[in-house]
């Protein structure tokens, strides 16, 4: 498949730069034997007790820090990865690139050796006791780049799910922003359960993909987890009728990517599963997903679950009816195409 097959024109006007006033506010596009347009809040009527939601509950860091070098010049850095209570792994933007060894003050004073550069990305060590205060103190959320404006006080919470837990993400898990604790409760009333996984997403699902032929783009590399209470919830769920339910792209990335032996495992390591149309699913029969930028893996992703010329149908229809499009917006309700 070429990459053109996964282009469409989006008018900027959908793109969403802030979030609802709530979170279940959101529109919820459902595509049955036609296509339903519904509400976030009203999710319930479109799945079964005895479904599963497997959720991912990364926590975004805030990922994005602003400094100067020795000369003075102004450095902003964005955080891809942890490495350990002091060293990131990031990208380092600058008049003129930082040498090994030099330091980076930032706004507070604190400040940061450029330990080595591989593939573009700077180890930075930070020279603080404890680097999660530090973040907090002075680094900011690291909005995607397609929201035009800065963050603000509400992306501190709502830029975030609300059963983030883990820290690690420089992005947050979109899919997952629709839901609040009370949509959570009455679904579980309702006997629709839920679990986690854990997928710290970094700053490459914002890279579109280049390859003009789409196998042969490289992916991104992303850690995630999920552990034997999550897998004997999945296969239980699978033993007794129900659906498998992920809540976003990066919950199937991480089940999928775990049930590569064709056997669901508990696990932690990292990923860089590539799924396009073609790919057989093992485990996710229901996809909960936010609406993608064109050429991008993510959308390819959804082409494989649902077949790509209904995807295209059910994005222009998305389109014509003025949808909120990418991380503060809208949601799709999809069934795996069989």
């Amino acid at each position: 498949m070429k990459l053109t097959d996964f282009d469409f024109e989006l008018p900027k006007s959908l793109i969403a730069q802030n979030p609802p006033e709530n979170r279940t506010d959101s529109r919820l596009l459902v595509p049955r034997s036609t296509i339903i347009d519904s509400f976030f809040h009203q999710i319930a009527s479109f799945v079964t007790p005895g479904d599963l939601l497997v959720m991912n509950n990364t926590r975004v860091i805030p990922a994005r820090l602003f400094g100067h070098k020795e000369s003075g010049g102004k450095v902003e850095i964005m955080i891809e990865r942890l490495l350990n209570d002091r060293q990131v792994l990031a990208m380092v933007k600058a008049s003129r690139a930082p040498q090994i060894g030099s330091f980076i003050t930032l706004e507070n004073g604190d400040k940061a050796q450029i330990v080595s550069k591989e593939d573009g990305f700077y180890t930075l060590d930070f020279l603080t006791d404890s680097l999660h205060d530090l973040l907090d103190n002075v680094g900011h959320i690291p909005l995607p780049p397609y929201i035009e404006r800065d963050d603000e006080e509400v992306d501190l919470e709502r830029y975030q799910t609300v059963f983030a837990k883990e820290d690690g993400a420089v992005a947050a898990p979109t899919a997952g922003l629709h839901f609040d604790n009370e949509l959570l409760s009455s679904l579980k009333e309702k006997g629709i359960n839920h679990c986690f996984v854990t997928l710290h997403v970094g700053a490459g699902t914002f890279q579109p993909v280049k390859a003009d032929k789409i196998t042969d783009h490289k992916m991104h590399r992303e850690y995630f987890e999920i552990d034997q209470t999550t897998v004997d919830k999945i296969n239980q769920t699978k033993k007794s009728g129900g659906r498998v339910i992920a809540v976003g792209t990066t919950a199937v990335r991480s089940m999928e990517s775990a049930a590569k032996s064709g056997t669901l495992k508990a696990t932690k390591e990292e990923t860089d599963i590539f799924i396009y149309p073609g790919y057989e699913f093992k485990i996710v029969d229901m996809l909960i997903t936010n609406f993608h930028l064109p050429k991008s893996s993510l959308l390819m992703l959804v082409s494989a679950f649902i077949g790509r010329e209904r995807m295209m149908e059910v994005y222009q229809h998305a389109i014509e009816n003025k949808y909120r499009f990418f991380s503060y917006g809208d949601a799709m309700l999809l069934e795996r195409l069989l």
